[in-house]
């Protein structure tokens, strides 16, 4: 059991990653699961917006490659920052909205291991997501996003260090998806957005992660427009969630572990979201328990993000 606890330790620390909130063993995504919900693939009007993302991650439940939680004392708590400016410069291609941005994470990790030992803790920036490349079409009654960028691998990186956050390869992203409002006065919506991530080789080392195929959904209900709470209007409420699969092998003379296991997540909780119109200010809260772990951590995301329209 240590030694399966330090060969844990050594893939954390080649592929723990904030900005991709991956916590668990052999996993390779940089995507941050649970970053967006209700109205996932929804962009907003034409314009320029700040989204100010905190992350809070907690779990002291490390799954094997069979689902099983392994009996090593794993506690991690992780706590991130992200920062993402968005700019819309005005131009329709095939019809959608151009637009561009850049995410940036500031991630804290504290991770103990008590059948080994080790101990770790760290503030970094984290790797870095450009997309050049984005389009938004909207509908009576749908909207829709497409997208394609990639991460910089700007991040410290230590097999030494599992609380750093970078990975030390660069990474492409695919993404895709749609909002549906059954209802004539859109105050209900259905939407859900797949991105698919393809990896690199990690530097100095024979070792490419597998691809990872990430999928956020949510169902929201918008409250009566004269719904108000002081400065706070347009109320929603709902469900939302995310899952992520690892849907090829690792790769490379350097994976010591078996290349045939994949690891996969689950999660499902409650959001909340409001309008400060005088402010142009959205808030949104998600809070998601993880489920169905396979080879990674499974624990509670709480994401309270703030946006900002300029």
């Amino acid at each position: 059991m240590v030694k399966q606890c330090f060969r844990f330790l050594c893939v954390l620390g080649l592929f723990l990653w904030f900005s991709g909130l991956s916590w668990a063993g052999v996993t390779g995504n940089q995507f941050t699961n649970g970053g967006d919900g209700i109205k996932t693939a929804t962009a907003p009007p034409p314009g320029t917006y700040y989204r100010f993302y905190n992350f809070f991650y907690s779990s002291d439940d490390l799954m094997d490659d069979s689902g099983d939680e392994l009996d090593v004392d794993f506690d991690v708590f992780v706590y991130a920052n992200v920062h993402r400016i968005i700019h819309f410069p005005g131009w329709k291609v095939l019809g959608a909205d151009f637009f561009s941005n850049i995410v940036i994470p500031v991630v804290y990790t504290d991770l103990e291991v008590g059948a080994s030992g080790a101990v770790d803790d760290d503030w970094s920036v984290g790797d870095i997501f450009v997309e050049p490349v984005a389009l938004a079409w909207h509908g009576e009654r749908w909207d829709a996003a497409y997208g394609m960028g990639v991460w910089v691998p700007v991040g410290p990186c230590d097999a030494n260090r599992p609380a750093y956050p970078g990975k030390d390869y660069w990474s492409g992203m695919f993404s895709a998806g749609v909002t549906v409002y059954p209802d004539a006065a859109r105050s209900w919506s259905v939407s859900a957005l797949g991105r698919y991530e393809i990896h690199g080789k990690k530097d100095g080392v024979d070792l490419t992660p597998g691809d990872d195929f990430h999928f956020e959904w949510g169902i929201g209900k918008a409250l009566p427009a004269d719904w108000k709470l002081g400065p706070l209007q347009f109320w929603e409420f709902g469900l939302a969630g995310y899952a992520q699969w690892q849907v090829t092998d690792d790769r490379g003379d350097d994976v010591t572990w078996d290349k045939g296991k994949h690891d996969r997540v689950f999660a499902a909780g409650p959001e909340i979201r409001c309008l400060i119109p005088q402010w142009k200010l959205l808030l949104e809260l998600r809070c998601e328990k993880e489920f169905g772990a396979v080879d990674r951590s499974e624990g509670y995301l709480t994401a309270f993000v703030l946006t900002r329209a300029f």
